[in-house]
This record gives structure tokens, sequence and C-alpha cells, in this order.
């Protein structure tokens, strides 16, 4: 590349050549010079044209591109594709070149890269929180390929590398917390663990550089140094591993900055109190049945060289953690007094640690996404085999991980997560169930939407309300979520219970304006011979006007006439039983079994209680030889029972229904002739029912009147004591013993 042009400084000149260098070094033949003549005459040409400038921080793009591109070469793997949509994203952003022109020259996987970065870079422009966790998912989503997300990892640690001594301190503050929250978790979920430790040693830095060279200082060790000090711990272990016969693998590495801080506010400590600042781990190759006896043979051995801190002992191989992490943690008191931690473990143990049940990332406390575990891990795997051809296994993995699920934003940049298919009534009843009930609409990326737009992801969704709005029935036709649904149904109800209570109120007035008495179960019947299968619903069509509250009184009061029957008012005691049937003495032995069924024996039934087919009864010999048949509960029984108890037969109905049975009710109503005639009206439609005598007494508008019905059972006389009651006017139906 030309770098005799005035657009770069000195400095930046010596490091485009060396990128440039190097990028051509380590792709070799992958990059063909034709890919490489025509990426370097589209950036040219950009810059002559202007579309590439410096950012407001004073950063050069085309610089940081080339950064970015030979570190994804380096750290990652070498890739065609990968390095050119790095070095013209920013062309293509700033519209010099589009995405189709950019598939015409080099394929569109390039394309599709580039169209991801763009989509990423769009949500810088939210002002979001990156540490929220659905800002990750969002991310996740808009880059469609695990690529970006790498290109945007690798990028993000170049930056880091060079803002070191920025003057904008705020800038390097937002940078340095991105790198923490955002890139760095992501870096280790796909096992870019080397990336990571650098992302956070150096957001330690400029987050709090005070911290961070205070523990650099008093570490006062160079790289090399300790290094060399974790080999000298090694080696006499290792000796004894091996004449153990252990067939092991072992590791020895310094915690980095970062992650001795961490420790430092977690157990609260100084760092002369951390027992760990020297990590050691011992991996055997154990058949499963000996890998606990391995696992504590070589903690033997570490045992027996260095001196152990029993009260630092960590036993998760006895009692695994409830994740499925197994592991012998020991800290042993090394070279120069130094605590150093050497964990033991075997080849199953480290796989689950580090990709299965307990993934490493779950072991340091990143929340897990189920689906999204395994497509990461799957990734890291090929990641860390390190075989040619590895980007392009990577480019062939689908990712729609969140493909259920939208992520919007408000102004002011929070984000949350709605089940896709949402609408913006969804999300302004998520946000609040007030703002839900008053939606009308919504800004959705400052143009107005109705309220059943359906959300995309990256939205910007600004909420409109109106005091004037309320919930409606059809508003559950536009919404998905759960939460919308039950508000909107409880609104609507509340409504119509509002709505149905103003009504109620307005016809009780009018039908007492019009003298008419409401019976509550009369209107039900009413109502729902109207068609309606509640009253609520009746009361909420009136209020809408479709039915006349006019038209309703007069409807009530034509539908109860034939129950009245009466045009005139007329006193109850002006009633005249037109046919008396009379009484009767005759029996029939079928009906009653007597002591032990004997039979041809005379009996009566006591006029005292009346009793009837299925009344509990007993029998009583009178002076005269008879037989009276008593019910158990009359007032009579007691004396009979305590004074003559010899003279009680055993007496119980036979089953067989016979002749009737008097029975005597009293029944109280309004004093009016039409009620007692709806009551004799009754009584004479209902079949094996004979009204044998009536008597009717008035007072102070009330009537009181004993009636004498023949009647065949139990079951029936109270059947129609119900059907009495209910008549209306009927206050109280009661059956007497006498």
């Amino acid at each position: 590349m030309n770098t005799d042009l005035k657009y770069f400084n000195e400095e930046e000149k010596k490091n485009v050549a060396a990128y440039v260098e190097a990028l051509r070094s380590m792709l070799g033949s992958e990059l063909a010079e034709s890919d490489f003549q025509n990426v370097y005459r589209v950036i040219v040409e950009g810059i002559d044209a202007g579309h590439i400038k410096r950012d407001k921080y004073g950063i050069n793009p085309v610089e940081r591109s080339l950064c970015t591109a030979c570190l994804v070469n380096e750290l990652i793997a070498p890739d065609r594709n990968i390095t050119i949509a790095t070095l013209l994203y920013n062309l293509s952003r700033e519209g010099f070149v589009t995405e189709e022109q950019i598939k015409d020259m080099f394929g569109s996987d390039v394309s599709k890269l580039v169209h991801g970065l763009i989509n990423v870079s769009s949500l810088y422009k939210k002002q979001a929180a990156v540490e929220n966790d659905n800002f990750h998912k969002l991310l996740m989503t808009f880059a469609e390929d695990i690529r970006v997300i790498i290109i945007m990892i690798v990028d993000r640690l170049g930056l880091m590398r060079r803002i070191n001594h920025h003057p904008d301190e705020k800038f390097v503050r937002d940078i340095s917390s991105e790198a923490r929250y955002l890139y760095a978790p992501l870096a280790h979920r796909l096992g870019l663990y080397t990336i990571k430790s650098e992302l956070e040693d150096l957001s330690l830095k400029y987050l709090n550089r005070k911290i961070y060279t205070q523990i650099a200082q008093k570490l006062n060790e160079t790289k090399r140094q300790r290094d060399a000090y974790v080999t000298n711990f090694i080696e006499p272990i290792r000796q004894g591993l091996e004449k153990s016969g252990l067939k092991y693998e072992i590791k020895g590495r310094t915690k980095s900055i970062n992650s001795i801080w961490n420790k430092m506010r977690k157990k609260d400590v100084d760092l002369k109190d951390m027992y760990d600042l020297f990590a050691i781990r011992i991996i055997l190759d154990s058949p499963k049945e000996q890998e606990k006896r391995d696992c504590w043979t070589a903690y033997s051995i570490v045992t027996d060289i260095y001196t152990a801190n029993v009260s630092r002992l960590k036993d998760w191989i006895s009692m695994p953690k409830s994740n499925g992490y197994e592991s012998l943690h020991i800290t042993v008191r090394g070279q120069e007094d130094k605590w150093v931690e050497v964990q033991v473990r075997t080849k199953r143990m480290d796989e689950i640690a580090e990709r299965g049940l307990a993934a490493h990332w779950k072991y340091k406390g990143i929340k897990s996404e189920g689906d999204v575990d395994m497509w990461m891990n799957n990734v890291r795997e090929v990641l860390e085999a390190g075989s040619d051809g590895q980007m392009g296994l990577i480019r062939e993995m689908n990712m729609n991980l969140y493909d259920k699920e939208v992520f919007v934003f408000t102004p002011k940049g929070d984000l949350f997560k709605l089940p896709l298919g949402s609408t913006v009534l969804d999300f302004a009843f998520h946000i609040h169930s007030k703002v839900g009930c008053t939606c009308i609409g919504a800004k959705v990326d400052g143009k107005n939407q109705k309220f059943n737009y359906k959300l995309k992801s990256g939205d910007t969704i600004e909420i409109l309300t109106s005091t004037n709005q309320s919930p409606r029935q059809d508003w559950l036709n536009f919404v998905v979520t759960s939460k919308a649904r039950n508000k909107i149904k409880q609104a609507v109800n509340e409504e119509k219970m509002k709505k149905a209570d103003m009504v109620r109120e307005m016809l009780e007035r009018r039908f007492k304006n019009r003298k008419i008495d409401v019976d509550e179960a009369s209107f039900s019947k009413y109502v729902k011979k109207r068609g309606y299968k509640s009253i609520i619903d009746f009361y909420v069509e009136i209020e809408l006007g479709n039915i006349d509250a006019n038209e309703v009184i007069d409807g009530y009061a034509e539908f109860i006439k034939p129950v009245e029957q009466v045009l005139t008012h007329e006193t109850a005691d002006k009633f005249v039983l037109q046919s008396k049937v009379q009484d009767t003495d005759d029996t029939d032995s079928e009906i009653l079994i007597i002591g032990n069924d004997v039979k041809g024996i005379n009996y009566k039934f006591s006029k005292c209680c009346n009793p009837i087919y299925g009344d509990k009864i007993m029998g009583f010999i009178s002076s005269s030889g008879a037989i009276k048949i008593h019910r158990m509960d009359c007032g009579n029984v007691k004396n009979l029972m305590e004074k003559y108890p010899y003279r009680v037969i055993k007496s119980q109905w036979s089953g067989k229904l016979g002749n009737q049975f008097a029975a005597t009710l009293k029944v109280v109503g309004q004093d009016d002739i039409g009620i007692v005639t709806n009551i004799t009206s009754l009584i004479n439609k209902e079949g094996d029912t004979v009204l044998r005598n009536i008597s009717i007494n008035s007072n102070d508008g009330l009537f009181e009147g004993h009636l004498v019905i023949g009647i065949n059972s139990l079951d029936h006389l109270s059947t129609l004591i119900q059907k009495i009651q209910n008549l209306r006017g009927v206050k109280e139906v009661t059956r007497l013993s006498h």
C-alpha cells in the first residue's frame, strides 16, 4: 500500500507497511494478487474521495482495520474472507462501496461478513448498556455469523492496546467497560482465553490504574522470572509423578493481574495474604475406575514435596459441585515461601470442566443459555483444534441462536427481550400496565407506527399514550405475551363491571318509578330468554346503546304477567277453595312393615303429625288396640316413649307407594289473592298431589295460609315446597307437625 499518502502520519506509515507485509506473509497463496490489488484500489480511492476519515477520537480507521486483520490471522487463523471484510467494512458503511459490489469482486461470503459488521456497528448508536445480558444476545442476532463476533473481539483487543495514553479519559473508560463486560466474556465462551485475559487486564489498567499499578509493582517480577519460578516449582513434582508410573500432563501459569484483583476483592485480603498467585494443573490419564485413587496419589506426591495448607484443601472429587465440576485443589508453600495452588484432575474431569456440564465460563460464574452453550462449545472446539480450514468450518455453522426472540430499545437505550411476533402493544404492557392501557401507538426509529406493528430486533420504541385511551376486546388480536393478554382481559372486565353497575342502578331507578317489583331470578330468566349468557353482557349492550332501557322495562313487565295472572289487587283472605277433597282414613297395609312384618294389623296415621311416605316413623298401640303411626320428630313421641315404652312398636315404610298422605304447609307471603291463586294453580298442576284444605289469614300486608296437601312421598313434598318458595311474592314455606 502506498504509505506516502498525506492521509497517514509518519508512525502510521511505518505501522501500515508492517501490517501489509505481515498479512501477505501469513496469508500466502490464500490471498490472490488480484484480491490484494482490488482491496488496495478500493481503499486508496476511498481515501482520495474523503470517505475514510479519522474518527472523532483521532484514530485512523485504515491503520486500525489493518491491525485487526493481522491480529485475526495471528491469534485465530489465516483467512482470506475475514481479512478482506475487515479491511473494506468501513468503506461500505460510509457508502463508498456497496455490499453488492463487494460480492461481485470478492464473493458472497465476504459480502455477508461486511453486512454483519455494519449491522453490529448500528447497535452502538442506541447507547445501550453493554453489560446487559440482552445486549449480548442482540449482538449475536445482528452479527448473523460468529466470525463477525470474532472480528469484533480482536478489533477491541487492538484498540485497547493503542489507547493507553489517549487524552480523552471518557472514551478510554467507555471502551474499557465494553471490553470488560461484553468482549471478554464472549472471548471466554469461544475459548479465546489469551485474548480474554489481556482484555481484562487492560480494562483493569484503564478503569483502575492505581490498583493495577499497585498489584504490578507488588508482584515485582518480570514474566521471565515468574515463568522460571513455575518451572522450578514443577520439576520435583514431575520427577515424583514419573517415579509413580502415573500418566500425566502438567501445566503451570502465573495468574493475571485482573484475576488476582478479583480474588482480593472477593476474599477481602491483601496481596501478601493471597494463597494462589501461581497455579499449577496436573491432568492424569487414568481409567474411570482408578480416577480417585490416582488423584489422591498425585496429591500425596505434591504434599510430600511441599508443605500443604490443609485448611485450604478443596475436595470436589469425593463430592463434586452441583454443576458437575470435579477436582482436587491444594495450596502449598513453594520455594521462597510463596503460596502456589495445585489442581489435580483427570482428563475426563478436565473435559467436563472445560466443555461439559461445568464448562469453564460457568465455573467462572457466567450465565448459561442452554442451546447457545452447546453451539459456543462447538465453535470453541474448532478454534482450539487449530486445523486447516477451521474458519471454513465455522462459516458453515448455523447461527440462528435467538430466532424465537426480539430485542428492542427504549429511547434512553434500555434493552428488552420479548417473544418473536410481539407488537408495540406487547412492549407497552411490558414497560408498565398503565402504559399499555393508554397506548395509542409508537414511534419506531422515529417513524409513527400503529400499536399492532410487529417489533424487529434493534428497533427503538417510544410509546405514545393518551388519557382518553382504554383497552378494548379486539386488542387481544394484536398481542402475543401472556402479560399483555392478562392485563387487557382484566381491564376489559373491570370496564364491563363499571358499565354494568351504572346500567343496573339506572334500571333500578326506572323500575321503581314504574312501580315494578324486580325479582332477581325472574330477571335472569328474562335476560337468558333474550339470548344473553350473562347479565353483565346484557347491561353492557344497554350501555353501548344497542338495547333501549325503556324497551327492557316494558319487556320484563310483559314477561312476568303470565306468572302474576292478577289484574286488580284483592286481599288474600278472600280466596275460596272451589273444590275440597275430604280426608280419608283408608289404609294400605302394603306400604308399612309393622313389627316383624305382622299382617292384618289395623293402623292409622296420627293427626298430630301427619306422617308421609319417607318420614322416619314409629308405631304406638293405642288403648283401642289400633296402631297409630307417628313421625319420629312429632312433639308427642317423646312423652309416649317415656310413659309407655312397652306400647311402642317398630314400624317402617315397605318401599311401595300406596295412598296419599296428608301434609300441612304454612305459607307466608304478600297479601294478594293473586299469589294464593298462583299457589293453588301450581299444586293442582302437580301430578299425584291434591289440595285438601286451605285457610288464609291476612294482617299488615302479609297473609299466612295453612294448606293440607295430599301427597305420596317426602321427596315429592320437598320438591313442591321449593316450587312454592320460588313463586313471586312468597316469603316463607314450612311444613307443620300438626
